[in-house]
């Protein structure tokens, strides 16, 4: 899959000065926030801009190191899975760091919607062909969404399960970084609905059975995004 990821496109001398600027950013904040505090003698701002900094932060150096060691494999700039684990893989929308990427600023609210939602169903058009040529097993494709919803999820293949209670977790953890990220996705300061988070499962042969229809999805968005 040719990957047209801003980020990976540059040299990997850039990447590199791209994430010390960031995490120099990242401390200078931090250093700022500690100085306010030991000014004033109250640290609660502190204790809280540690674990939202680094959640921001994160992204930025986490994704690229999964991708270089193998654990998560892009099959379209904003479409992630994880190595297949016991019979089931997990998949993921892009994060902050590819939404910051990718994205083209110019566009508008709905230019980003078509985007997006394009480039998660080109991810799972690959994924389906990788999977077809790689492996016969009948695979569990799974994914924890608060974007997509039961009607366009069923039309591909997917059903509705029960959310583990650790990715219920890790979303509230990350609400300041997912803000951030749904902000750039509508163009627009926009609150990211948690409670409307649900997980989604399909069978490989199922989506196998779904690739034209997807596909057929995936060019009507790219038509939408030309005009």
């Amino acid at each position: 899959v040719e990957l047209k990821h801003g980020f990976y496109l540059k040299t990997k001398k850039e990447q590199m000065w791209i994430q010390v600027r960031i995490g120099f950013i990242a401390l200078l904040i931090l250093a700022l926030v500690f100085l306010i505090c030991w000014i004033t003698g109250f640290f609660l701002p502190l204790i809280l801009s540690i674990p939202i900094t680094l959640s921001i932060v994160a992204p930025f150096f986490d994704v690229p190191a999964l991708k270089k060691s193998g654990d998560l494999v892009y099959y379209s700039p904003l479409f992630l899975a994880e190595k297949p684990k016991n019979g089931k893989i997990t998949v993921h929308g892009g994060t902050l760091f590819d939404y910051v990427f990718v994205i083209d600023q110019s566009l508008n609210g709905r230019q980003r919607s078509n985007l997006i939602m394009g480039d998660y169903l080109e991810g799972l058009v690959n994924l389906i062909d990788h999977l077809q040529h790689v492996n016969s097993e009948n695979l569990t494709i799974r994914g924890t969404s608060y974007i997509l919803n039961n009607r366009t999820a069923s039309k591909i293949g997917f059903q509705v399960v029960r959310t583990d209670f650790l990715p219920k977790c890790l979303l509230v953890y990350n609400y300041i970084n997912l803000l951030v990220a749904n902000s750039l996705a509508k163009g627009k300061l926009t609150l990211p609905k948690l409670g409307d988070t649900q997980t989604f499962d399909a069978k490989l042969y199922d989506l196998i059975e779904k690739r034209v229809f997807i596909k057929s999805m995936r060019e009507k968005l790219k038509q939408k995004q030309v005009l």
